[in-house]
């Protein structure tokens, strides 16, 4: 199995990055290799919390695949929660928690592991896992500046 956590500061509030994360629907706009999204369930569980299911597109090179997921977005908590549902993977599951800090600005920490059914897809996805995770972590920060307006720090 991959497993990788991050933890970043941005210039931007928890609430910022945690809309701006929760609006998967947005994803093929601004994440790359992210071809479609569709969301093809939305549900209220007994919290009041919604979950989205979604159908997602990705494509890397030859590699070009179908999943779904299951995405509890609790705004309260500034907490996302995906788990894999159904396609290529064996297990997937990420989280996302936003913190505001002092001084402004938030800490975004994610964490990711999966692992691909296949031994194929699992070993090319590990010798690319650190370029992609570096990329897509810069497009959602891009992301918030293009959305929010980029904040100069110090």
């Amino acid at each position: 199995m991959t497993s990788r956590r991050s933890s970043t500061l941005v210039p931007y509030s928890a609430q910022q990055m945690y809309e701006l994360v929760a609006d998967i629907e947005r994803y093929p706009e601004f994440l790359p290799w992210c071809l479609g999204l569709r969301v093809v369930k939305t549900t209220r569980d007994g919290e009041g919390v919604p979950t989205k299911i979604a159908d997602m597109i990705v494509a890397y090179k030859m590699f070009r695949e179908k999943f779904r997921s299951e995405a509890r977005l609790d705004q309260e908590k500034t907490r996302i929660d995906v788990h894999y549902v159904d396609g290529p993977f064996h297990h997937l599951r990420n989280r996302w928690q936003f913190n505001d800090q002092e001084g402004g600005g938030s800490r975004v920490d994610f964490e990711i592991e999966f692992e691909f059914r296949n031994f194929v897809l699992q070993t090319t996805a590990q010798s690319v896992f650190e370029k992609a995770f570096l990329r897509m972590s810069e497009a959602f920060v891009a992301r918030a500046d293009d959305v929010y307006g980029a904040v100069k720090v110090g």
